[in-house]
């Protein structure tokens, strides 16, 4: 049974992984921005009041973790945001709260869990193909697109850093998922549920040796 800890569980992808995850007997430790009555009622222990832009928010939960001995197998980054933008129309403050949020979160995550992960532990991710520079074949979304590649590379950086510990590190990428994110967007959406067990399923197969890597929910491995 592995120790998991999803950080963005109030709806959609985060929450699908913390009750999947829990379905199968992984102890889930549900981070939120705001609280879950539903994930506690089911015997998940949930982390309430956990913006990942708020250092000291963050630092008190791993602390929490820290004094309980808690040692995390799994450690999973959904929270995120997206803002519509285009040029001529840009708003800089949004530019910079998707930064601080999709961006600045996980690595101020990871950071500060650093001592509650081990040899053997898996970090993910969620990030976008939006951030791909190779598959950008239309521009526009110019934070939301700038945020997830600088994701990337906090995530690159922090393979190469972790994996003399013998922890992993995988970019994430659910696809074009039905949530509040995607709303107003044309597509072929997937549920949630279905984009939370492509995520599990890479986390799982995930390990030291396989290189830094961005897959789709599907098992695709994008481009950079």
């Amino acid at each position: 049974m592995s120790v998991c800890l999803i950080v963005g569980c109030d709806k959609g992808i985060g929450r699908s992984m913390a009750l999947q995850l829990h379905e199968r007997g992984e102890t889930v430790i549900a981070a939120c921005l705001g609280d879950s009555e539903e994930l506690r009622s089911l015997g998940i222990q949930v982390e309430p009041d956990i913006d990942v832009c708020d250092d000291a928010a963050v630092k008190a939960m791993a602390k929490r973790l820290k004094d309980a001995g808690t040692k995390i197998d799994v450690l999973v980054n959904v929270a995120g945001v997206l803002g519509v933008d285009k040029l001529g129309e840009i708003d800089y403050d949004d530019v910079r709260r998707q930064f601080e949020i999709n961006t600045v979160g996980p690595l101020r995550v990871v950071e500060s869990l650093l001592d509650s992960l081990d040899e053997g532990s898996k970090v993910g991710i969620v990030t976008s193909r939006v951030g791909s520079i190779n598959d950008n074949e239309s521009g526009g979304l110019y934070a939301y697109r700038v945020s997830k590649c600088a994701a990337n590379m906090v995530g690159v950086n922090l393979y190469h850093d972790l994996k003399g510990r013998g922890i992993t590190v995988v970019l994430l990428h659910p696809g074009m998922v039905n949530t509040d994110l995607t709303r107003g967007f044309d597509g072929e959406f997937i549920e949630p549920e279905e984009a939370a067990a492509g995520l599990i399923k890479i986390v799982d197969n995930a390990k030291i040796g396989d290189g830094p890597e961005f897959r789709h929910s599907n098992g695709e491995l994008l481009p950079w």
